[in-house]
């Protein structure tokens, strides 16, 4: 356990005071070293209720993936960087899953599924298991590897998401990975998890129309950008 890296848990924020406490409650301590919460400008207690939970408080700015990336810059540079939504949707007691695959060195990149796992009703709407199915249908024919989901939840070493390139600092980061590390031939598991429904707040993507539409366009455009 000695050689083991150190573990650090990155969760990107905005106005996420009522679920960031008991989203970080859940994270198993013994095995995160450190808990880095990079906040976009919240305009509610997000980043002081972060602070209470024990967490590292990043000033991020806008940008869902600008947020992901500054905290993967501010980890250890021997880091395994797992990132997670802070609403609380995400089980933080199953991290140890997407880890231990990395630590056994068996694989690069994992990352979990939410349509394979049991997810609680209303959790997912239709069309964000829609689009992730028809995206996954799409990198198959593209790289030959079949994702079932976008989920935010995912484990990689910071060697090798530096190595990927990242410019995606919108809704268009998580599949940038996604077809990045295939791209760069990465060894890529993807894992079933359970997955719950928001402990509070809402949805800056799937509750409301326009998040969603801004959202799909900019998930289009990286998939036609990156697969040319």
């Amino acid at each position: 356990m000695s050689a083991r890296p150190p573990i650090v848990l990155i969760v990107p924020t905005y106005n996420e005071e009522a679920a960031i406490g008991t989203a970080l409650a859940d994270v198993p301590r013994a095995l995160v070293e450190r808990i880095i919460v990079a906040d976009g400008d919240s305009r509610d207690g997000t980043a002081r209720a972060a602070l209470a939970a024990g967490a590292q408080v990043l000033a991020a700015g806008r940008g869902y993936g600008r947020a992901c990336w500054l905290g993967a810059l501010a980890a250890p540079a021997d880091a395994i960087l797992v990132f997670m939504d802070g609403d609380g949707s995400d089980r933080a007691d199953c991290l140890e899953r997407l880890v231990s695959p990395i630590i056994a060195g068996t694989h690069d990149f994992v990352i979990a599924s939410r349509v394979r796992g049991t997810r609680e009703p209303g959790s997912m709407g239709w069309h964000q298991v829609f689009i992730g199915l028809v995206i996954g249908a799409l990198i198959r024919l593209r790289f030959g590897f079949r994702y079932t989901d976008m989920c935010a939840f995912r484990a990689i070493r910071r060697e090798r998401l530096l190595a990927l390139d990242m410019r995606e600092m919108t809704y268009g980061w998580n599949l940038e990975m996604q077809m990045k590390a295939l791209r760069l031939g990465l060894r890529v598991l993807e894992v079933p998890v359970p997955y719950g429904r928001r402990r509070g707040g809402a949805s800056k993507v799937s509750g409301n129309l326009v998040g969603t539409i801004r959202a799909s366009g900019r998930l289009l455009w990286t998939f036609l950008r990156l697969a040319a």
